[in-house]
């Protein structure tokens, strides 16, 4: 079992490496960018086969180590 998590600043955080992607791919000429954030995708694999209770433990470590709870807000996908 696989689970993908998306981490992500939660709206209202500065994102500067957000702006610099913009930035640069305006720079390139990608002129209909307006704006960009940056997050990250972490992919775990998994032992055992009961999804609900994989699921939930994923849950655990991103709220103790994978995300930021004061910045980032995160979304898991069991596949």
């Amino acid at each position: 079992m696989k689970a993908k998590i998306h981490v992500y600043l939660k709206p209202g955080v500065l994102d500067p490496q957000g702006a610099a992607v913009a930035g640069a791919l305006n720079n390139m000429g990608f002129d209909e960018v307006l704006a960009a954030r940056q997050g990250k995708l972490i992919e775990l694999d998994l032992s055992g086969d009961d999804a609900l209770a994989a699921q939930a433990r994923v849950d655990e470590m991103c709220q103790k180590l994978l995300s930021n709870p004061v910045i980032e807000s995160y979304s898991i996908e069991m596949v």
